[in-house]
């Protein structure tokens, strides 16, 4: 069964870093994958974490459609919203290199979000900034391009990449101001109930950071055992390995 909307609004109370943090504790991959890289990056880094299921799909502008028109591919991407566990966040791979055309805009963010999207990652670029932030509508691109060109969707639903990450259709991604990473879902409740104690762990550190009194290298030696054994307990109740 895919995590619960309950476990995606908890999940959404949490920083992206700090749930990249929590699944490293289970040793379900390594730490060098499960997240893109710096090319792919929040229009509006103020804005709340975003969280929900992948709709891919694969873009190009540089040269007209074989057929159809600039928005029947979103029109097709909306109608299959249906068959995601939960909200979807719009997942595009730009085949052109450089990007050529904006990938999204004013109109089809608006669009996406009144269909229930929650938000948009491309590795192309956007534009119509202004009005997508008034929307409150998270967007994670590669550049800002003032015109679509020749915009229109090659294929849906298959395995895209986008900032050195591959994303499946259905995959639970995480986004905010620091980046974009994939949760894996079998550990996503686990992930959802354990970061609150992660984040009372990296309290102990930053208290003592942030606290009164003189520091000192054996009071930081002393914190910094306390939040190392805090997290092996941690650790050691969630981890994969035998």
């Amino acid at each position: 069964m895919p995590p619960s909307q309950a476990t995606l609004d908890k999940l959404a109370r949490f920083d992206t870093p700090t749930v990249a943090n929590v699944i490293e504790l289970f040793d379900v991959r390594p730490r060098s994958e499960g997240f893109m890289d710096g090319r792919i990056r929040a229009c509006f880094p103020e804005l709340a974490p975003m969280v929900g299921y992948a709709s891919t799909a694969v873009f190009r502008s540089s040269a007209p459609p074989q057929g159809g028109d600039a928005y029947g591919g979103f029109i097709q991407q909306v109608e299959r919203f249906g068959e995601l566990p939960g909200p979807a966040v719009m997942v595009f791979q730009d085949t052109d290199d450089p990007p050529v055309g904006a990938t999204f805009g004013e109109v089809m963010c608006s669009v996406y979000q009144g269909f229930g999207s929650v938000g948009l990652i491309t590795s192309g670029g956007g534009r119509d900034l202004l009005q997508v932030r008034e929307l409150n509508y998270p967007v994670f691109t590669g550049s800002t391009i003032v015109s679509h060109a020749y915009c229109h969707i090659l294929h849906l639903g298959l395995p895209v990449r986008v900032g050195s990450l591959v994303v499946s259709q259905g995959d639970l991604l995480h986004g905010d101001a620091n980046g974009v990473l994939d949760v894996p879902q079998e550990i996503a409740d686990e992930v959802a109930d354990a970061a609150d104690e992660f984040v009372d762990a990296e309290k102990i550190m930053i208290d003592y950071a942030r606290g009164p009194g003189e520091k000192t290298p054996q009071g930081l030696a002393a914190a910094r055992d306390e939040f190392s054994a805090v997290v092996a307990q941690l650790r050691n109740r969630v981890t994969r390995n035998p």
